[in-house]
């Protein structure tokens, strides 16, 4: 783990290592998934099933073999632990909630001449969602996935996620159940992104892909962007945390744990001002890890990609984090809201001593499907408007074109274009 202060002579080399943790090594496996994809083209079902095989242990016999029924999806709703079940729901309504309030709408504005200018917004036709199912299944990114595209109008949702050994989570066929998709596929990888992609007999073509996933799903959804569109590519999980004195030392560090146990290459970064806090933070979490089941992946999250960095003030600190751009960011400050303003770049933020990440990740209703690596600077959060698109609507009365139909044909002549510049002149009263 990194520990260190602003003033250090290592920092600026520690630091620039931070900010490059996100970079996955895409063009080691680039062949690897073109050749994955070219198969799924060329061979489609016959393709799924080879690599079903190769990857999750186990072969589909039929093509229907490569789909989950609606039946157990129902039965494992059914099965599952009443308090569970109203978490879910409980979710559930939540996250719809919030995705309905991000719903853009169509508009129209008039002008005195009878121009009309408006914006019409409609959903896609058809979306693909990736669920990861390996190491660990997630019914709440199917969740997080599955409304935004309901609450947008898309009709045709395809749900695509791994099961080694042809052995489905029963948790995500519930999620399933409960958010009325029926077509999922037992499918992973880049083999179901190119199935998504470019579609083969058993699942269909769709018009954008969402999820997150390993960097083979990730080179994957970079090479078939462009044939379809995507949400964003996304890397390890990450946190950073904003804090002062006010904050609790044992609730950073099991915060700070809280991502480091996704996986090996997850990142957990505290900023403080406060060299007192960093040292207890340090010490808490070996306390914490102690305790964790998968202490092993945590602890080497920890030690390989943790950090905890101390400042000269809260100011400093706030510029070190808007260089990181975390996928979340949480601020535990006696006066977070005042910090707000000055924070440019983040996934979510999560604001005061009682809104810890995961909190995000399940109940509060924003997504959780967030830009990691860097790349909130320019990303957004999985939303709405992922699974819509606008279409710019123009009506020009006689009136309008002649008053301003001059100027255009003169920039079309300008520019050589001379039947552009005549369909306007065309148009022209004398």
């Amino acid at each position: 783990m990194i520990f260190t202060n602003s003033k250090s002579s290592s920092f600026k080399a520690e630091f620039s290592e931070l900010l490059g943790r996100g970079k996955m090594d895409i063009e080691s496996v680039t062949v690897i998934v073109g050749n994955i994809i070219s198969e799924i083209k060329t061979d489609k079902d016959e393709a799924l099933k080879r690599h079903i095989a190769k990857f999750d242990k186990w072969t589909p016999l039929k093509d229907e073999d490569l789909k989950i029924s609606t039946e157990s999806m129902k039965k494992a709703y059914d099965n599952i632990d009443e308090k569970l079940k109203s978490s879910l729901h409980l979710a559930y309504d939540r996250i719809k909630s919030y995705h309905e309030k991000q719903k853009p709408k169509s508009w129209f504005d008039t002008e005195a001449n009878g121009t009309i200018l408006g914006q019409k917004v409609t959903p896609v036709d058809s979306a693909g969602l990736y669920i990861p199912g390996g190491k660990a299944a997630y019914p709440s990114s199917l969740l997080m996935n599955v409304i935004p595209a309901q609450v947008a109008g898309v009709e045709n949702i395809v749900v695509c996620t791994p099961t080694p050994d042809n052995e489905p989570n029963e948790l995500l066929l519930a999620a399933c159940h409960l958010c009325g998709v029926s077509d999922v596929y037992k499918v992973g990888g880049a083999s179901a992104i190119a199935a998504m992609a470019y579609g083969t007999q058993s699942i269909p073509r769709v018009d954008v892909i969402t999820g997150p996933g390993n960097i083979f799903v990730a080179t994957a959804k970079k090479m078939v962007f462009g044939d379809v569109n995507i949400d964003m590519i996304a890397g390890p999980s990450e946190i950073g945390i904003l804090a002062d004195d006010s904050a609790n030392a044992s609730h950073m560090a099991i915060d700070m744990l809280s991502q480091a146990e996704h996986d090996e290459m997850a990142s957990s970064i505290l900023i403080t001002p406060s060299q007192k806090l960093a040292d207890e933070v340090k010490a808490e979490l070996e306390n914490w890890l102690l305790k964790l089941p998968r202490q092993e992946i945590a602890r080497r999250s920890i030690e390989e990609r943790g950090a905890i960095i101390v400042t000269s003030d809260m100011d400093e600190a706030v510029e070190l984090m808007n260089q990181i751009a975390p996928e979340h960011l949480e601020v535990a400050t006696m006066s977070p809201f005042e910090l707000l303003g000055a924070i440019k770049h983040a996934g979510a933020i999560f604001l005061g001593h009682n809104t810890p990440e995961a909190i995000g990740d399940y109940v509060a209703g924003p997504n959780h499907t967030l830009p990691t690596g860097g790349t909130a600077k320019f990303y957004s959060p999985l939303g709405v408007e992922n699974f819509m698109k606008k279409s710019s609507i123009i009506s020009f009365s006689k009136s309008a074109i002649n008053e301003i139909g001059e100027e255009c044909a003169l920039i079309a002549n300008t520019e050589g274009l001379t039947a552009h510049e005549l369909s306007v002149r065309v148009r022209l009263s004398n």
